[in-house]
């Protein structure tokens, strides 16, 4: 039985990010771990007393109100005939995202991103930006824009500069079983480096998954991010597939920052985060 971990924060989302877990599924034997992290509420200490103070009544209040949306959803999945698991913790999602990896192994971890996108996200980052970049396993991450579909068109972008052939040897036999077209795209851009022939690597990926040169795209635009998103709405694409690696201060701040980073802040179509293991 394939296990999910599903972090919930009980938003509007949080419906988007189990019916997307569904569709992973599929009619596979799968487990549903859902975990919420609870962070108590903190006294602004530099307000005069009693200004924005959340009672310690209310604050129990609310923590029972959680505790019991965490059960119900996983009693109503259970009654659905999926397996469940309500996980309780206390403090930050990152922190309790990872901990829930490394003890229940699970074959994906599910998750919402909020906002919009903006300003603030792209400076801070999120959650879903962290958890995405730092699980060793994958992780699909659902935009509160995003809407909702079978995974029948599927891109999955790549640079061709790394072999990401143990990357493809887990992705594609799980997307052929959502019968999806899979699209493998290429943007060519003065931002960003071209440092590979992108023959070879194309090649080997033909030759290793059977895959015709008729599922490979390679577009021009003045940004790799913006070439991504307007080939994605041009075939209206349900599913957008990344791999990502760890990268050296130099590569991850001057040359080459993360793609992955910045697509998972700004995307508005469901994105699946896989890892390269490091050579």
């Amino acid at each position: 039985m394939n296990n999910l971990l599903i972090p919930l924060d009980f938003s509007e989302n949080s419906e988007k990010v189990i019916a997307a877990a569904k569709l992973i599924a599929g009619k596979s034997p799968t487990k549903f771990i859902l975990l919420h992290a609870y962070q108590p509420a903190v006294p602004d200490m530099t307000v005069p007393s009693g200004v924005g103070m959340t009672t310690l009544g209310s604050d129990l209040g609310l923590e029972e109100h959680f505790r019991k949306r965490l059960n119900e959803m996983a009693e109503k999945l259970e009654t659905e005939g999926y397996g469940t698991e309500a996980l309780w913790s206390f403090g930050g999602i990152h922190p309790a995202v990872m901990k829930a990896i490394k003890k229940h192994r699970p074959a994906m971890v599910i998750l919402g991103r909020s906002g919009e996108g903006g300003f603030m996200d792209r400076l801070l980052g999120s959650s879903a930006t962290g958890i995405g970049l730092d699980a060793d396993c994958p992780v699909l991450i659902v935009p509160s824009q995003a809407t909702l579909s079978p995974f029948r068109e599927v891109v999955y972008a790549t640079q061709l500069e790394y072999d990401e052939n143990q990357v493809l040897d887990r992705a594609l036999p799980m997307l052929r079983s959502f019968g999806a077209r899979v699209t493998f795209l290429k943007i060519d851009s003065r931002t960003q480096p071209d440092i590979l022939a992108d023959d070879q690597l194309r090649q080997q990926i033909m030759d290793h998954h059977a895959i015709s040169a008729e599922n490979f795209v390679t577009l021009k635009a003045n940004s790799v991010l913006g070439g991504i998103e307007a080939y994605c709405r041009e075939i209206k694409a349900d599913l957008l597939v990344m791999a990502t690696r760890k990268r050296g201060f130099f590569e991850a701040f001057i040359t080459n920052p993360s793609l992955t980073k910045k697509m998972i802040v700004e995307t508005h179509l469901p994105l699946l985060v896989y890892h390269l293991a490091e050579k």
